[in-house]
């Protein structure tokens, strides 16, 4: 038996396949949500999940799941915060110093025993729900909490894929194409998939792991000195002053849909479906919303709490084979790869590839008779190396050679749950260099959102460095090779053509001292016009002694 489990941000749930229909396991009172809270009593060793902690919600923890993965200093929570800038965050709950993953893992074991009471014997194997945009890091940390709480975890399920197998839309007709809106207590999610024979692939996806219904109580809190309790209980009511404050946090996921729609090249017109996800999409305010956004009536004929867990439970059929003819092709929400000289990022898995997948490639050694190469490997959307997120770093040795001699392959692989591991192998020797990437990214999880709008607001900017960079290395590259030909060939090089391969050197020099694009490529390619017999004269040189 393998359960399927959505680990929410408010609320959680567990299922499993029963009979050929996924079913959700109620709690001793007949409640099949399990609030994401918890709370530790004065002087507890063990604490308290659940509905009874929800009414600790002023000295316990909630929304937990929104600091999955993250270190101090990258997110902002009225939490206590134990650590330094930069360690992994951890949080004081009662007299227990806990981190997130922890946390979390109190909660998949309150769920574990409610599946084990209902079906009467232990459950050791899960599939876990993330939202789509969740990056390496909360990937691994929610891995992590499934282990802590004794789990297998058979797959991490991007929460929107989950919901459009909830829906049933496989059952839709040949290349039916589906808008997933996700929006629940603390993550937003927008995912196009294609839907053909039973193969559901994501085609896009993007989002927000900062936004959601939490968003709305405190905006509503802070507007009308109330409660979250009470700010809560108005925000179910509704009315005109309620959408006025939640409006412009919700034209926040604006950008988010189109963008999804764009990369997946899907038109608003050819959607078959608009499906709801969430319990935040319950509000007329978010339903009108996505009518206007997306110009069609949204599918709400599922629980909107209830579809990413009915969908982990189908997953949790299909690996254990009491589904059938389903296969889900999800990709990776940004790309993947490594710095390269001159301070460039180098993508060996773009943006929305889909996984598993692997890809590799070929570097040499930058300078004579090095000895090491520093992968430092980066995910985002921008040129420069420095935009971009760093995961992590290591060294791969060699034995010293000329510069470009030495080489290394590097390779990356996604697994099915969106994990990194990386490869570096010493060609020469063969020997391999194998790290798992799941320490946190070193800037503020809000950027895992602006990355893709500062890529677009950069973009031509970013080019013209890059460009002018790639310029800058060729030049370093090609000028001390002119002249070590002309010094080698020396008065077989006819004055005149001397004279006007230095002057052209010169060139490229002034360009690249003014640091003009323009004149640095236009220098370049008449460097590389006077220079092409050069080559031959050296060939035949070299011939003859």
């Amino acid at each position: 038996m393998i359960v399927g489990i959505d680990l929410g941000t408010t609320n959680s749930l567990i299922g499993a396949m029963d009979a050929g229909f996924p079913v959700l396991f109620a709690d001793e009172n007949g409640c099949r949500l399990t609030p994401s809270a918890l709370y530790f009593p004065e002087d507890a060793t063990e604490p308290v999940v659940g509905w009874e902690a929800l009414e600790h919600r002023e000295t316990g923890v909630l929304s937990i799941k929104r600091l999955m993965g993250s270190r101090v200093g990258e997110v902002e929570t009225t939490l206590p915060v134990v650590g330094r800038p930069g360690e992994p965050v951890r949080l004081q709950v009662g007299s227990q110093t806990l981190s997130p993953e922890e946390i979390s893992a109190f909660i998949l074991r309150k769920l574990k025993v409610q599946a084990e009471r209902v079906l009467g014997g232990p459950v050791t194997k899960a599939v876990i729900t993330v939202p789509a945009y969740f990056n390496d890091a909360q990937r691994s940390a929610t891995k992590r909490a499934g282990e802590l709480a004794g789990f297998e975890v058979e797959r991490l399920l991007a929460e929107p894929t989950a919901a459009a197998l909830a829906y049933g839309l496989d059952r839709l007709g040949e290349k039916s194409h589906v808008a997933v809106y996700d929006l629940g207590g603390g993550t937003f999610d927008i995912s196009v998939l294609e839907l053909s024979g039973g193969v559901f692939q994501v085609l896009a996806t993007n989002g927000d792991t900062r936004l959601g219904g939490d968003d709305f109580d405190r905006a509503i809190a802070e507007k009308f000195g109330i409660s979250l309790a009470e700010a809560e209980a108005r925000k179910r009511e509704g009315g005109e002053q309620i959408a006025e404050v939640c409006r412009p946090i919700l034209e926040k996921t604006r950008l988010h849909c189109l963008r999804s729609l764009h990369d997946a090249k899907v038109d608003v017109g050819q959607l078959d479906e608009v499906i709801l996800v969430g319990g935040s999409t319950r509000m007329p305010l978010v339903r009108e919303f996505v009518r206007e956004v997306f110009g069609k009536e949204p599918n709400v004929s599922q629980h909107p709490d209830e579809a990413v867990a009915l969908g982990a439970a189908i997953q949790a059929g299909i690996l254990s084979g009491s589904v059938q003819n389903v296969t889900l092709l999800d990709v990776t929400p940004l790309s993947l790869g490594i710095e390269t000289f001159g301070g460039l990022m180098n993508v060996l898995i773009p943006r929305n590839t889909t996984i598993p997948c692997r890809a590799g490639e070929m570097f040499a050694n930058a300078a004579a008779n090095q000895t090491s190469m520093r992968i430092t490997v980066l995910q985002g959307e921008r040129e420069m190396a420095r935009d971009n997120w760093k995961l992590g770093e290591f060294v791969v040795s060699f034995a010293p050679a000329p510069r470009g001699q030495a080489r290394v392959g590097v390779q990356f692989e996604i697994d099915a749950n969106g994990l990194l591991q990386v490869l570096a192998r010493d060609i020469a020797t063969g020997v391999d260099t194998k790290v798992a990437i799941e320490s946190a990214v070193e800037v503020s999880d809000e950027a895992v959102e602006k990355m893709l709008e500062d890529s677009l607001e950069h973009a031509f900017e970013d080019m013209d460095e890059r460009v002018f960079t790639e310029a800058t290395i060729k030049a370093d590259e090609m000028l001390p090779a002119v002249d070590k030909a002309l010094a080698a060939l020396g008065d077989k090089v006819p004055e005149s053509d001397r004279a006007a391969i230095l002057a052209a050197a010169g060139a490229v020099r002034s360009a690249k001292a003014e640091k003009s694009l323009s004149k640095l490529k236009a220098a370049l390619a008449d460097l590389d016009r006077l220079t092409e017999p050069l080559a031959a004269q050296l060939i035949e040189l070299a011939m003859g002694s």
